[in-house]
């Protein structure tokens, strides 16, 4: 049974959704506001999602890009935004389909076969959470625990920590980490990378001198070990 998570704070239209795909055998899953939609979508494990841009709490984008840090799964956004820009926004923080409100109910079931079907070939499940020995990284909340408590990263040593945790055991290239953290322009500057895996082993390692989860491989790039 395909699980779809409804992101929505409008209840009749939720209550729409909830009856129209329930009738057709989809196992539905519902939140009125983006924290709780993080939430259910890392502890349900919906198949899909469809998410309103409109939310109280948090912009809609914001809660793809909360996604979009760990798993794959399509997202279709269901918005009453016909601006242009909110499209490409959306689009562009990884959602996979936009559907404009009023909608018509059979176009969209059939925008939600069809990226379904698309995702059929998808790998292993995606997992949110990356626990270590000394601390854990929370993709979807986009933070790291260490003892219990929180620590403070800038946006760019997340950056990093968030592209070696999402391919966790995978030697990650030197030029691969500087082209997704700093952009393609900075494919050359591997003192970035040394600066910053300093500062961050620093702050998440028992040890720095002799890491044990942020390991370098000398002249290829760099690992992530749980």
């Amino acid at each position: 049974m395909t699980k779809v998570l409804v992101v929505d704070d409008e209840p009749q239209i939720v209550r729409a959704l909830r009856i129209n795909l329930s009738a057709r055998g989809y196992e539905v899953l519902t939140a009125h506001d983006g924290v709780t939609a993080l939430k259910i979508a890392a502890d349900g494990k919906p198949d899909v999602v469809v998410l309103d841009l409109g939310l109280p709490d948090m912009d809609g984008t914001d809660v793809i890009a909360g996604l979009r840090g760990w798993t794959t799964l399509p997202i279709i956004v269901l918005s009453a935004r016909t601006d242009s820009t909110d499209k490409v926004d959306a689009l562009d923080a990884g959602a996979d389909d936009y559907v404009t409100k009023p909608f018509g109910m059979d176009e969209l079931l059939a925008r939600l076969r069809a990226a379904v079907r698309r995702s059929a070939v998808a790998g292993p499940e995606d997992e949110p959470v990356v626990q270590t020995a000394s601390f854990t990284v929370d993709l979807a909340a986009k933070r790291v625990l260490k003892d219990g408590a929180e620590v403070h990263l800038t946006p760019t040593e997340w950056g990093l920590l968030e592209v070696l945790a999402r391919n966790t055991g995978k030697l990650v290239a030197q030029k691969q980490l500087l082209r997704d953290v700093w952009g393609p322009a900075y494919e050359r500057e591997t003192h970035y990378l040394r600066v910053y895996l300093a500062q961050l082993r620093r702050k998440l390692e028992p040890e720095p001198a002799r890491p044990r989860h942020l390991l370098t491989e000398p002249g290829m790039g760099y690992r992530f070990e749980p």
